[in-house]
């Protein structure tokens, strides 16, 4: 066994470790949040933390990714705990130095840095609330878009090539020109995975791309949970649009990119079309958004759900069609009919678990069944 092949076990080693170390903090966290009465985020985070287990155990068996990505991805790890590092020390210093000041000098007639804006917010009012205006649900729901970026990652966009073809060769390119840097920290040159233009690159990329978001948005929300909301880089982002379901308990972005992750591992697998696939990702983003947005704007005739959460007629139909049409348009009219169904009945019977994680596993899956029940063709060729 030669040097570079040991460095590529420690670092998968160490990407498959940080998965468990996740899972045993979904538990811890779940656990809680559940005890602290979040029944919906505690059991929502204890899913997370038991799909956490199966991506551990699937990077140590089959991969998602070859070295060096597999490399690459421990480092973003890295750079996101260096960075919510340091904005954590930044805020310890804010708060600190905040307690350290008398209320009649502090900053009196002087314009205060956002960051203290921040800090006050934070700490003198309830991030968390029952209900949140149209306008933070509006800006929640935006981040469902990146259902699109996914798209254009792994298909591209009319005469774009799929953007994570464009970073492989990219990358090619790069080590090329610095070959010498490169082999010092990588090896061989010649035992790069990709040539330029190869398929599996777009695969093997999405899947970093998803993990990477996961790992980004997931340190950000456990430095939330445990030592509050102002420590969050995610929190200070997006202006804390914090709902009390998620009051020790992990985000809504959390969920539904754990179940972005999960659907795409059973693609990579081989028991789900790439198709079926983003069908659950695009009902998952944009039906939700859909449901969520009209309902709040235009709903007028309420309904209890199973979960005594009270929602609208109208946004369930509007959540309902959009499905529909999105089924419609990537797997063909009966299969759109399979995906709003089971859109429908994620949104209405769950009691304690997050649509947002049930909706992008389950909609995958129930259309892959009926795809072999049924045998009839996907799409419309």
């Amino acid at each position: 066994m030669d040097y570079w092949t040991v460095v590529d076990q420690i670092y998968n080693l160490t990407l498959s470790l940080s998965f468990f170390l996740l899972m045993i903090l979904m538990f811890q966290v779940g656990r809680k949040g559940y005890k602290a009465g979040n029944r919906y985020g505690g059991v929502s985070t204890i899913i997370c933390g038991v799909c956490f287990l199966i991506f551990g155990y699937y990077n140590s068996v089959v991969r998602f990714f070859p070295y060096p990505y597999n490399g690459f991805m421990v480092w973003w790890i890295g750079i996101n705990l260096l960075i919510n590092l340091g904005f954590f020390s930044l805020i310890k210093k804010e708060v600190k130095k905040m307690r350290s000041e008398n209320e009649e000098h502090s900053f009196k007639g002087e314009k205060k840095s956002v960051l203290r804006r921040y800090v006050e917010r934070m700490t003198k009012e309830n991030p968390y609330g029952e209900d949140i205006s149209f306008r933070m649900e509006l800006i929640r729901k935006s981040f469902h878009l990146t259902g699109f970026l996914l798209l254009i990652a792994y298909f591209g966009f009319f005469i774009l090539l799929p953007v994570t073809l464009i970073i492989s060769d990219s990358v090619i390119v790069l080590i090329n020109n610095i070959s010498p840097s490169y082999e010092f920290l990588w090896g061989d040159i010649a035992l790069f995975p990709y040539s330029p233009g190869e398929f599996q690159a777009i695969i093997d990329l999405t899947m970093m791309a998803l993990i990477g978001a996961l790992m980004f948005a997931i340190i950000s929300d456990l430095i939330r949970i445990i030592w509050g909301p102002e420590y969050s880089v995610f929190n200070f982002l997006t202006k804390s649009m914090l709902r009390n379901k998620e009051k020790n308990a992990m985000g809504p972005q959390i969920y539904i990119i754990t179940g972005f992750i999960f659907s795409y591992m059973l693609y990579m697998a081989g028991l789900i079309g790439i198709l079926v696939f983003f069908s659950g990702v695009l009902i998952a983003c944009l039906s939700d958004a859909a449901a969520a947005l009209i309902g709040k704007n235009y709903g007028k005739h309420k309904v209890k759900v199973i979960s005594k959460e009270t929602k609208s007629i109208e946004g369930f139909l509007a959540g309902v069609i959009v499905a529909y049409l999105i089924g419609l348009i990537l797997v063909g009219p009966i299969y759109a009919i399979i995906g709003a169904v089971i859109f429908f009945i994620t949104d209405y019977f769950p009691t304690v678990i997050a649509d947002n994680i049930l909706n992008p596993i389950f909609i995958p899956i129930g259309i892959q069944l009926f795809i072999l029940l049924l045998g009839l063709p996907v799409g419309w060729f």
